[in-house]
């Protein structure tokens, strides 16, 4: 498979997820819909071209670890790890039922997530520990943790920054989901992050700008990684909240909404549009 068609390939999985991912937050009524869709081109990326994980073996020793710090949006995860097959269609069809494993933040009771999160700015310093374990027992796995921007108001990112830096952790791979929108308003109204690339930077990290709505880039991006040259790795990945559906994008309400019937009807129009697109070109490949 060349690397077009690989793209293509993921481009038509992820227009996939985000039906899916309406579907699930539509019959929950609930879910952070907004972030899910900004940050599943990186987790389409992440599972189905760059992790090495296992479905048949999710304890696997020397897998790759995946930490979802913006725990709000998992959701987005849920629907990824059913199409990778650690959960089946029956368990996410449970998603926000009573007694179902699949709350509202990562947990792992659920097959495929490796620690619970949701209290934001925990993700970042369980992935330097994750990362300083590796090092320590002489693994090979990477330690990669998807963090939101509304989230770099935590102090303890910043602690883990500089321990990371600190301990030269290049199998430590940080992704911020940029998509300039948090709970109660724009990231720059509520708590200016700019310059956020300099930033990290000085704290002493591989910082590499992509452009999140496009998968390529995000390909590009991971596949450029250098996991030996004693730095860890942010990846700042420019996105738009509500990616997908026209009456979601870069709407702020959208970061905890979920749609009413005329929407959810709206909705699903684009994404069987953006599905058949994506089909149509992967089979011209």
């Amino acid at each position: 498979m060349d690397q077009r068609e690989e793209i293509c390939r993921l481009e038509y999985t992820a227009a996939r997820m985000r039906k899916r991912l309406l579907e699930v937050v539509y019959q929950a009524k609930a879910g952070h819909i907004g972030g899910g869709l900004s940050a599943l081109n990186v987790l389409t990326a992440l599972y189905f071209h760059t992790l090495k994980v296992d479905p048949r073996q999710p304890e696997m020793e020397n897998r790759d670890r995946f930490v979802m710090s913006k725990g709000h949006c998992v959701e987005a995860l849920y629907c990824v790890l059913e199409e990778k097959g650690f959960i089946t269609p029956e368990l996410l069809h449970t998603y926000g039922a009573y007694k179902s494993p699949l709350a509202g933040h990562p947990t792992v009771k659920v097959p495929g997530i490796e620690v619970n999160t949701g209290a934001l700015g925990h993700g970042l310093p369980i992935g330097v520990g994750l990362a300083i374990a590796a090092v320590m027992d002489k693994k090979t796995y990477r330690t990669f943790v998807l963090m939101g921007d509304g989230e770099q108001g935590e102090g303890s990112i910043y602690e883990a920054a500089m321990a990371g830096s600190h301990y030269k952790l290049d199998n430590l791979v940080a992704i911020i989901d940029r998509n300039g929108l948090q709970i109660s308003g724009e990231t720059e109204s509520v708590m200016s992050l700019e310059p956020l690339a300099k930033r990290w930077e000085a704290f002493g990290w591989d910082v590499i700008g992509v452009d999140g709505d496009n998968m390529g880039c995000i390909v590009e991006a991971l596949d450029g990684i250098d996991f030996r040259n004693g730095k860890p790795h942010l990846i700042l990945s420019e996105t738009t909240k509500g990616k997908g559906f026209s009456c979601m994008e870069n709407v702020l309400k959208w970061h905890h909404g979920v749609p009413n019937e005329d929407e959810y009807r709206r909705c699903i129009e684009e994404g069987d549009a953006l599905i058949a697109a994506c089909r149509n070109v992967l089979m011209e490949r």
